[in-house]
């Protein structure tokens, strides 16, 4: 059922280099293709469109669930998934969509994940994105992800892009309440032509809530990136936006961090930085006998670390 190529995206996109054990449901070009639930952890075919239900029982820990996405033709594939985070657990569930594209025409994943993580629940969430494919054709992908943390929960995610896409909209609206937190981490890779955006609306309900947001990007050639990194305290809360981006070349960045209080004791921070590489650090680093090409890839590598 899975090909050579099928096992090289999902080893890029979700770290998998064979069957995983535990929780699983693995989707190619439209379909699910292979799928195991545990007595902890059940996945359910959605009846009314595509996509499915991961329903997580209250009190279970150390579990995964893993949910890549692969395409290996020219197609447009949507799929709606909704998670039930039961209370006091803890879970980590990996996504991500890997796309080979051989062909002229365009290969498009647009994905919508809601999330209800339950009172006193710890969720790690981890979504990466890959391209490859010798053809002309497009890769696409637009993934939207809508999470409520209910109180004395946590959600932590971390969505990376560093290969192959080609055109990217990322959508991530969260509310936290009481004593729930967020930790975000982001890291962004675009070249050639590429275009990418990301659009994070946090809105902080409930008294001691609180979010952090690290963006991490570097945008290469002609590509284009866009952030929208909004937060909204309507409580006593704390919050901090740090968006920092490498830009190099012809390249364009926008980073647009806004932090809006709508109660007094309501403590946001934003931070934002766009530059190019710093000569001292490519110096240093020829001096121990680097080229500059490989200079300047260690350092983008660390920086995306």
């Amino acid at each position: 059922m899975l090909d050579a190529i099928d096992k090289k995206l999902l080893a890029e996109v979700a770290d998998l280099h064979e069957i995983p054990r535990g929780a699983f449901n693995i989707r190619k070009n439209g379909q699910g293709v292979e799928r195991n639930t545990t007595a902890n952890i059940d996945i359910i075919t959605k009846k009314d469109k595509p996509g499915i239900d991961v329903i997580i029982k209250p009190g279970t820990k150390e579990e995964s669930v893993h949910i890549p996405v692969i395409l290996s033709e020219s197609m447009e594939d949507m799929v709606y998934n909704t998670f039930e985070v039961g209370e006091d657990s803890d879970v980590l569930i990996v996504a991500g969509c890997g796309i080979h594209n051989p062909s002229g025409e365009k290969a498009q994943h647009d994905g919508i994940h809601e999330f209800f993580i339950r009172k006193g629940a710890r969720m790690k969430y981890v979504e990466k994105h890959y391209g490859e494919g010798d053809g002309g054709g497009v890769r696409i992908l637009n993934p939207k992800t809508i999470i409520e943390v209910e109180e004395n929960a946590t959600a932590e995610l971390e969505m990376v892009q560093i290969k192959g896409i080609d055109s990217a909209l990322r959508e991530t609206e969260v509310c936290l309440h009481k004593n729930a937190s967020l930790i975000v981490t982001e890291r962004l890779l675009t070249y050639l032509n590429q275009t990418a955006e990301s659009n994070i609306t946090v809105n902080l309900l409930g008294d001691d809530a609180s979010a952090q947001i690290i963006s991490r990007s570097v945008a290469q050639n002609r590509s284009k990136q866009v952030f929208h990194l909004n937060m909204r305290g309507y409580a006593k809360c704390r919050g901090h936006i740090q968006c920092d981006s490498i830009i190099m070349d012809q390249a364009q960045v926008s980073s647009v961090p806004e932090i809006s209080a709508f109660d007094s004791d309501a403590q946001l921070i934003h931070e934002a930085a766009i530059g190019k590489i710093a000569s001292e650090q490519l110096t240093k680093l020829m001096s121990l006998g680097m080229t500059e090409k490989e200079a300047e890839e260690t350092i983008l590598k660390g920086f995306l670390k």
